[in-house]
Parts: structure tokens; sequence; C-alpha cells
């Protein structure tokens, strides 16, 4: 049974060292593993979306020994659906996105990460988002920015929230608190 937590600094401690723990063993696990469970999360991501031409999906680039869904990517442009990447404007304000074909124009952004070079902001349809760490809630834990929350309650409309992540990024609680929101639905391998 894991510590309850009711202060938000010693949650806030305890996040950051369940982060450094999680990142890690993520990236201590082998990248032919790691390329081989991306192809899984592909395949279990195809049968949640179902229908996906005409739809805007949001994806990300991978970082830090995430999931790689680069090529998944690029088979949604093939059947008709536009990806695009989320794109820091501003640190503890909403992310924005931008749709993305492959070969696009991209530049660094925040952390050094690819973001699209140009474009207008788009709203997504799904939201694919890679995980720290998951709960039995479907709460995830990220890197601490706070981003991820203040984007989906700032959306117009409410996408479908896929997180994606490996089997050993499971944990029992997040201790949650009232800005965290929940996935729709977790693949994790």
């Amino acid at each position: 049974m894991p510590q309850e937590l009711t202060d938000w600094p010693d949650i806030a401690r305890w996040r950051k060292a369940e982060r450094e723990r999680l990142i890690t063993a993520r990236l201590a696990t082998p990248a032919d593993l790691r390329a081989e469970k991306s192809i899984e999360i592909a395949n279990r991501l195809d049968g949640l979306v179902g229908e996906i031409s005409g739809k805007i999906v949001s994806l990300y680039w991978p970082f830090r020994g995430e999931p790689d869904l680069r090529p998944w990517m690029a088979s949604l442009v093939e059947r008709g659906a536009t990806p695009a990447l989320p794109v820091v404007i501003e640190k503890a304000r909403p992310l924005i996105f931008r749709a993305y074909r492959p070969g696009d124009p991209l530049e660094k952004g925040v952390w050094n990460i690819p973001i699209p070079a140009q474009g207008e902001p788009v709203v997504p349809d799904i939201v694919i988002s890679p995980l720290v760490g998951v709960d039995p809630q479907n709460y995830r834990l990220g890197y601490g920015g706070g981003f991820f929350d203040r984007t989906l309650a700032s959306l117009p409309s409410k996408p479908l929230v896929i997180g994606i992540g490996y089997e050993m990024q499971r944990i029992p609680t997040i201790h949650p608190q009232a800005h965290d929101i929940p996935m729709d639905r977790i693949v994790v391998v």
C-alpha cells in the first residue's frame, strides 16, 4: 500500500523522486526492446482510434526513452489524418498544437525537442501523450511542468486522451490533485 501523502510539498517531493526513478528505469531499457514495444503500442493505438481519416491527432517527438511513434505518425498521413505536435509557447501556459507531416521543417523547442517551425495552431481530436508514470485511475505522472493538464483544461472541446508507455511505468498512485486530469485510455506494454 502506498504511503498516503496529503501535504502538497510532500507530494511534490515524492513526485520529483518518482519521476527520476521512472525515467532512469525507462532509459535503462535496451533501445531494441523499446523499439519493439513502440511497434506494439502503435498496433494497439490503431485498435483504439478506429477510423482516423479527417481527424487531427496530437503526438510528440520522442524524448528520454519515450516510445517512438514517428512511423505510426507517418501512417496517419497515409490514412487521411493530420498529425500535430505540441509546442511550448510560454512556461506555465497551455501548449499549442501545430500540424506536422514528416519532412516539414522543424526547429528546436524547449529542451531541444523538435517542433514544427511554422503553422497556425490546430485543435486535436485525439491526444497521444507519453507517460512518466500512470496509476490505476489513469492519472498521468508527467515531467512536472503542468503543461499537459493546463492544456487539456484550456481546449475548446475535449479530445480523446490516450496515455502511452511501458508496463514498468505503472505505479499505485500519483497522489492526484484537483488540477490533475485523468486520461481516457492507457496503452502500456
